[in-house]
């Protein structure tokens, strides 16, 4: 059974989807590879107060690793992709290319890319840390802007 609400943040509007009562989604207007909002499931908002108050104490540079427990519904690449990117440190970037390296295919970086595109669940599995090999901002699913500024945010909280 899915259940979701959506919450207000500094970068605009958030859905969170639990799949029985656990974290499965976190989706931005306008994102790319969001789902529709028919199988968002019924609005309740029971299931999400841990998500909720940990999201609002990063948003107020208070935390910087989340802890929660998550449903990441993907291939079992993509599931690896997802794992590594929650191994970037908070208020730093990796190419798509050190992904690869990392998950002991250098060529796959390609791979990586797409599997960093289709993440459930942004923020708190940091997407928005992986960059262009010569560090410049490419696709996000939620727009280079807010990639922008989640990095800016980040750089700046970390120096604290």
């Amino acid at each position: 059974m899915k259940q979701h609400t959506v919450i207000d943040s500094p970068y605009g509007p958030l859905t969170l989807v639990a799949e029985d009562g656990t974290l499965c989604g976190l989706y931005m207007t306008d994102q790319r590879h969001r789902p529709p909002e028919e199988n968002f499931g019924a609005p309740d908002d029971t299931p999400f107060g841990e998500t909720t108050a940990q999201l609002r104490a990063y948003f107020s540079g208070e935390l910087k690793d989340f802890d929660l427990p998550m449903q990441l519904a993907g291939t079992p690449f993509q599931r690896t992709v997802w794992e590594q990117l929650r191994k970037i440190p908070y208020g730093e970037t990796r190419s798509y290319g050190e992904l690869a390296d990392a998950l002991g295919n250098p060529k796959a970086s390609r791979a990586v890319g797409l599997a960093n595109g289709k993440n459930p669940i942004g923020i708190i599995v940091p997407c928005h840390r992986v960059v262009g090999t010569d560090g410049s901002l490419t696709g996000y699913g939620g727009g280079l802007d807010r990639k922008q500024r989640l990095l800016d945010f980040e750089r700046a909280a970390a120096l604290f």
